[in-house]
């Protein structure tokens, strides 16, 4: 009961009071955006885009081609960066979108990675959902992320050509069945023989980003590298 209390509680402060800090609800200096500086430095980060065969790359070996793979922080019940993750796709706060995908790219700009990208392309929401929702999540993180890598992103190269079920409650075998052949993708001439850098907001099973990657990696010369905010706690 307490947890729900405190999550009513901080949906109504930023409801009112928008200069908050999305993870922990501090009131944010002037100098801070989305994070307060406490927040910003002790979000564990996985710093897996400098770990060759991480979890998340070992999650995809023997599924699908993928020359790298990455998340950026760390996912757990009840932390900051599930209060995070929670705002963005929830509560409309599409600011915090971008801010990590921007964080992130700017890491991995950092670690010299950029150059190893020519595009950004996130994964897409099915139409009937975006309309619910009001935007897709992952286009949010593709366009910080473009800020961050100074690359360009676009929505338009993969769609959803159905609107399966979602994804929260399901097992492993349910959620590859749940999303198996659902993504097409557009404008392929564009694409041969480009490094596509895939990104959404969690990885669990990577059922999703492997069913898109398959679609990607249908196209002649294709190189195929993925990033997520976040992980499930199991895969860190």
């Amino acid at each position: 009961m307490s947890s729900i209390f405190k999550e009513v509680a901080s949906d109504f402060l930023h409801l009112f009071y928008p200069n908050l800090c999305f993870a922990c609800a501090s009131r944010l200096k002037k100098q801070e955006e989305v994070l307060c500086l406490q927040c910003h430095l002790s979000i564990p980060q996985t710093d897996f885009h400098l770990q060759k065969n991480n979890p998340i790359e070992k999650l995809f070996w023997g599924r699908v081609k993928v020359h790298s793979a990455t998340a950026f922080l760390g996912f757990s019940k009840g932390g900051k960066v599930q209060a995070l993750i929670h705002q963005l796709k929830y509560k409309k706060q599409k600011q915090v979108g971008i801010f990590l995908g921007q964080w992130m790219g700017q890491k991995l700009t950092q670690a010299g990675l950029q150059q190893n990208y020519d595009l950004v392309i996130p994964v897409p929401l099915h139409r009937k959902k975006i309309r619910k929702r009001g935007y897709n999540q992952s286009d949010l993180i593709a366009e910080g992320l473009s800020r961050g890598l100074q690359l360009p992103w676009s929505p338009d190269y993969l769609k959803k050509a159905s609107n399966n079920e979602s994804q929260t409650r399901k097992s492993r075998i349910q959620r590859w069945l749940n999303v198996e052949s659902i993504y097409q993708v557009h404008h392929e001439e564009q694409l041969h023989g480009k490094s596509v850098l895939l990104v959404d907001d969690v990885v669990t099973t990577g059922a999703t980003l492997e069913a898109c990657a398959h679609s990607l990696l249908a196209i002649d010369g294709l190189q195929l590298h993925i990033a997520t905010i976040a992980c499930a706690q199991q895969l860190i």
